[in-house]
């Protein structure tokens, strides 16, 4: 998992600056409205749009904006009817990408992520091609100093987690898909500060290659990250030291 570790810095790095571009708010709105919709209005009775409204409320979504979305995912305000699919492709030498969307208009998310993997001398791929080699996982991070480590570790692996991380301080739980919810809440009765809770595709082996080739493939999540339709990517890419510092200084 440390390719997806090291991505999570990468990314903590620069929400700030997503927020300001104003896109975080659509994203987080298009969750709870999808996530109201499969499993209905009530935040106690569908654990997913728990998660959603709970990342709102992180990111301080007015209140107003969240029961809207919520009252759209049951059909009881009129709005674009949204789309959820998962689209797979290739980077360079070979790393694979999986990419979910939340759209209104697949054909303008499709032209949208082909444009982006064409640039950089990737390719879209067949469905089934790449799912194979990624499993969805429950990833939590927490926020505040000082964390102690062993506590969280028993805290959570008694909740049902898999495995946790320290990446210079910043402490990420993995949970198996199901376990998700449950962690999530044994944490916040511990007292821990839950930054970002969230079902995500973790790759089952990671893809080494050259520090250039690899800065080229960042560039592509970072790209296909960036579009609207998107709501996350998951490469099986290995992150090393060497492609993570000519990453930040391209």
């Amino acid at each position: 998992m440390s390719g997806h570790s090291k991505w999570s810095t990468i990314k903590r790095k620069k929400g700030v600056a997503d927020a300001q571009r104003g896109k975080i708010f659509t994203r987080i709105a298009r969750d709870i409205q999808m996530a109201a919709r499969e499993g209905g209005g009530d935040e106690n009775m569908n654990a997913k749009l728990k998660l959603a409204v709970l990342k709102a409320k992180q990111s301080n979504m007015p209140k107003e904006n969240i029961e809207r979305a919520i009252l759209r995912g049951i059909g009881k305000l009129d709005g674009a009817e949204m789309e959820e699919v998962t689209y797979e492709g290739y980077g360079v030498e070979g790393v694979a990408f999986l990419i979910d969307t939340l759209s209104d208009n697949k054909n303008r998310t499709l032209a949208e992520i082909k444009r982006v993997f064409n640039r950089a001398g990737g390719s879209l791929a067949s469905a089934g091609s790449v799912a194979w080699q990624f499993e969805q996982k429950g990833i939590i991070e927490l926020e505040g100093e000082n964390l102690d480590f062993d506590s969280v570790f028993m805290t959570a692996a008694e909740a049902g987690a898999e495995d946790v991380l320290d990446d210079d301080g910043a402490i990420s739980v993995y949970t198996p898909r199901e376990a998700l919810g449950a962690v999530e809440e044994a944490l916040t009765k511990g007292g821990y500060t839950v930054a970002n809770a969230e079902l995500k595709w973790i790759a089952k082996n990671e893809t080494e290659v050259s520090a250039d080739k690899a800065v080229t493939n960042m560039k592509i999540m970072n790209e296909l990250e960036e579009l609207d339709d998107v709501q996350g990517v998951a490469s099986n890419l290995m992150i090393t030291d060497e492609a993570l510092e000519a990453f930040e200084t391209a």
